[in-house]
């Protein structure tokens, strides 16, 4: 069965417009929607081709008003808040993100009920599973039980995750992708908050041993998996009732990931200063306490410590096994295109582009 029509909720945000995207590479013929808050910008390009509904999923008659109109046969589900680094250790915004993340998913399903789609692709994340920053999750796989009580992310992905997943059934087939950290055109936190250390006089302090392998995924490669996911649910339909985890599948350390950044931009740290984790962490709960204090915001605490010492990469046989996923960009390539469109948002040239045309 073709992909004839596609609706994705959060379309025109950093996931959702390189679906958009890789749908009409892929699938030409296809009439895709795309359901957001807000309407497309220049930073997350969504097709000409792609039509648009303003609609906020916290709003059940919103976004069933917006689904019914449409009736599409597929629905991916990207839409979701995805707390600021400030905030991503804290339980402040606890509140309004198990409103969008949970309680927006499951008026984002009931509406494809109702509408008669046959396909629902949801975008999870590994942090469903690795948000419980006690432990390390070296090359974990889909086994791994997803985690109840951890950042508040992690949570909310958890609990909208099983939502989707007990829902798969004979007439609407469910699956959910756990991307890793994601780079690429349009990052808005990523690469910015590894960029800014620069400015500040961060890059040379190195905590812990600094070869702590992270999992990272360029978003074309992200997009891809969601198509191939679409297409698996209208036709074999092996995929549905399963979680995938989505990433390069060639880990990198956390260090060298943030060296290759800079070294684009053209600075090398002028010396290293090798901080005990322990050293670290006293010095983010400071950080936490001045915080308070102060009222000021900051994103150097005890988490952000435990974040960046974290090893998290995961296996991709099952994606590849049932999906037929394989990252078409490499992380090398997804760092320079990353650095690239990011020059370009700040104005500058990289040192690895200057003087070509």
């Amino acid at each position: 069965m073709a992909l004839t029509s596609v609706l994705i909720t959060g379309g025109c945000g950093f996931i959702g417009s390189a679906i958009a995207r890789a749908l009409v590479e892929k699938h030409p013929e296809c009439s895709i929607t795309v359901v957001d808050k807000d309407p497309p910008g220049a930073m997350h390009v969504v097709p000409s081709c792609v039509s648009f509904i303003p609609a906020d999923l916290t709003s059940p008659g919103e976004i069933r008003e917006a689904v019914l109109r449409v009736r599409p046969l597929v629905l991916i589900h990207t839409a979701g808040l995805v707390p600021a680094l400030r905030d991503r250790f804290g339980r402040a915004l606890e509140s309004l993100v198990w409103n969008v993340n949970v309680d927006g998913t499951k008026h984002v399903l009931e509406a494809a009920k109702e509408a008669g789609v046959r396909a629902f692709v949801f975008t999870s994340s590994c942090c469903a599973v690795t948000d419980d920053t006690q432990a390390p999750y070296p090359y974990i796989n889909e086994a791994w039980p997803t985690s109840r009580s951890s950042l508040i992310y992690g949570e909310s992905k958890a609990a909208a995750e099983a939502i989707v997943l007990e829902a798969s059934s004979s007439t609407i087939g469910t699956c959910a992708l756990r991307p890793s950290v994601v780079c690429g055109p349009g990052d808005y936190q990523l690469l910015p908050a590894i960029h800014a250390c620069i400015e500040k006089g961060e890059t040379p302090y190195v905590i812990g041993d600094s070869l702590n392998l992270w999992d990272v995924t360029y978003v074309t490669n992200v997009a891809d998996a969601h198509v191939l996911a679409a297409e698996n649910l209208i036709s074999s339909k092996s995929a549905a009732g399963e979680a995938f985890f989505i990433q390069n599948n060639e880990p990198i350390a956390f260090r060298d990931f943030c060296l290759a950044i800079w070294a684009h931009f053209g600075h090398t740290p002028p010396f290293q200063v090798h901080v005990p984790i322990a050293l670290a962490w006293l010095a983010g709960l400071i950080s936490e306490c001045l915080t308070w204090v102060t009222g000021s915001t900051t994103t150097l605490s005890r988490g952000s410590v435990k974040d960046a010492c974290s090893v998290r990469y995961a296996s991709g046989e099952k994606a590849r096994r049932i999906l037929g996923y394989e990252a078409r960009v490499g992380i090398e390539e997804g760092i320079r295109l990353s650095c690239e469109d990011y020059a370009r948002r700040l104005g500058v040239e990289l040192r690895s582009t200057a003087g070509e045309e």
